[in-house]
């Protein structure tokens, strides 16, 4: 790899112009002196062409900008999976378009990549902002195993914070998974995949800043959060010889089945969730909700603020 590899960077969009402006410009900033190629992915959304020459975004012979719209499945897998496949350049990373990069995070990242030859991706750490609060989630360990990541979502290895080698990505574990329900959970699945083919590294440090809204895409979508995370469990065999991280996942599946209303069912799957791993807290948060004791909202609110999602 030379000392300052192309570096293409995909963005998917959907109504957000201002987000989405700040997100590139904090790509732009980087302190990485090689070549810097945004591809902006407009997913159900009226792409903005004139993005490509706006040199107040920081577009310049260095840092350049590519529009393009979702020509795959609709949704946020199929328009990062668009990106990959018009990029060029020998590292690929993700940012969504309501984070931001911090100036040393890509410089770091490829000095890692480059200090590990056979590395396939690389992550690094984010500072969450809810509600002004911010709150720094580092992971303390330079390296992440399938059995880390089965046994832990390990929610400090964000999207936003993945460089990979383009390669690896399109001849090796492959594209973003278009099957999962509404496209919930792909970047846990993403990430469980490129673990089984090589251990993913990681930087300690904060390298995005991730925006957690009030409006998220998915608030409120329970069904579509059980059924993939019912996905996840046919597809990753794995989880079974991990009882921690099955009644993890059984946890948010029981809490979603509860929060939309099948209080029965959710209350059955919390009890199934509780013999697998009766220290399985999502359990009885879920059984809270199927009592009718806890609001679902009000318990990821309260979740959020402590910079941590269920």
């Amino acid at each position: 790899m030379t000392a300052h590899p192309d570096v293409d960077v995909v963005i998917a969009t959907r109504d957000r112009p201002q987000l989405l402006r700040a997100c590139i410009r904090s790509v732009f900033d980087s302190e990485y002196r090689g070549q810097i190629r945004v591809i902006v992915v407009y997913d159900n959304s009226e792409p903005d062409a004139t993005l490509e020459h706006d040199a107040s975004l920081g577009v310049s012979e260095t840092r350049r900008l590519l529009v393009v719209n979702n020509r795959r499945t609709s949704g946020l897998a199929g328009a990062r999976n668009t990106g990959l496949l018009a990029a060029e350049a020998e590292l690929v990373a993700f940012c969504d378009d309501d984070d931001e990069w911090l100036p040393a995070k890509l410089s770091r990242q490829v000095a890692v990549l480059d200090h590990v030859p056979t590395a396939e991706m690389v992550s690094c750490g984010i500072a969450v902002e809810y509600e002004g609060q911010y709150h720094r989630r580092i992971l303390n360990q330079d390296t992440i195993t399938l059995t880390d990541l089965v046994r832990d979502r390990l929610t400090e290895l964000h999207p936003s914070t993945f460089l990979m080698r383009r390669k690896a990505v399109i001849d090796g574990f492959g594209l973003v998974e278009e099957q999962i329900p509404g496209s919930y959970a792909e970047d846990y699945e993403f990430l469980l995949r490129a673990a089984r083919s090589h251990d993913i590294c990681n930087v300690p440090m904060v390298g995005v800043q991730v925006l957690w809204s009030k409006g998220s895409y998915f608030s409120g979508k329970w069904s579509t959060i059980r059924e993939a995370l019912t996905w996840l469990l046919d597809e990753y065999p794995e989880f079974s010889s991990v009882p921690s991280g099955r009644a993890r996942v059984l946890g948010q599946i029981a809490f979603a089945t509860a929060s939309e209303g099948q209080r029965k069912r959710g209350a059955e799957a919390a009890w199934h969730a509780i013999r697998t791993r009766p220290a399985e807290p999502r359990s009885y948060l879920a059984l809270g909700v199927a009592s009718g004791l806890l609001d679902p909202d009000w318990v990821l609110r309260q979740l959020h603020r402590t910079g941590r999602g269920l």
